[in-house]
């Protein structure tokens, strides 16, 4: 299988989303922004590069009237 090459940052992401993942708590932007000190508009290409690269997925908010912004999941690294 092939593996797949991050930058520092995408794995500074990719780590911030699954820990959050990992305690239970939802992976909004701001929350992986806070998780791995970045700005939210700093994160905006690692999670684009790091969802094109499918090892992140992107999921809208499940219920109707109550927006609260995407959310990122972590795909399992095999």
């Amino acid at each position: 299988m092939q593996q797949v090459r991050l930058s520092d940052i995408e794995a500074r992401v990719y780590d911030a989303v699954a820990a959050l993942e990992a305690r239970g708590q939802v992976p909004y932007p701001d929350m992986i922004a806070q998780e791995c000190g970045l700005t939210e508009e700093q994160l905006q290409t690692p999670l684009h590069l790091l969802t094109e690269k499918n090892l992140l997925h992107r999921e809208d908010s499940p219920m109707a009237g109550l927006d609260f912004g995407p959310r990122f999941c972590a795909q399992q690294l095999a």
